[in-house]
């Protein structure tokens, strides 16, 4: 069955939203810009989440800078191919268990940047 009409038009403005997201993101570095948003757990507990550091790693991939990308956030790296994927696989939106694989990749995650981070 071919995709409806509002399907497409849905579509199309999520890339329109994304391709203005990354433009605003390769033209405002979010370490010298204040209008992005703070992660509410680390301004809270000073605990890093799976995605901080996500927003200046975008912003330096998108500016060709893959190592210091990958050095602020190397989960990035991970979870943009495996997102990709999710979106082009329909086998896998059906799989009962990823939502819990994804929980423990994200527990597993945070817990290991935060204990990295500790020592």
């Amino acid at each position: 069955m071919p995709p409806s009409r509002s399907s497409r038009f849905a579509w199309l403005l999520l890339g329109l939203i994304a391709l203005a997201g990354a433009g605003v993101l390769f033209f405002f570095d979010p370490a010298a810009h204040a209008f992005y948003p703070a992660c509410p757990l680390h301004a809270v507990t000073g605990l890093d989440c799976p995605a901080c550091g996500g927003l200046r790693a975008a912003h330096l991939l998108l500016h060709g800078r893959v190592q210091d990308a990958y050095a602020l956030n190397p989960f990035l790296f991970w979870a943009l191919p495996v997102g990709g994927l999710f979106l082009v696989t329909p086998a896998l939106r059906r799989a009962k268990w990823l939502p819990w694989a994804a929980l423990a990749v994200l527990t597993a995650v945070f817990i290991w940047r935060n204990w990295m981070a500790g020592t």
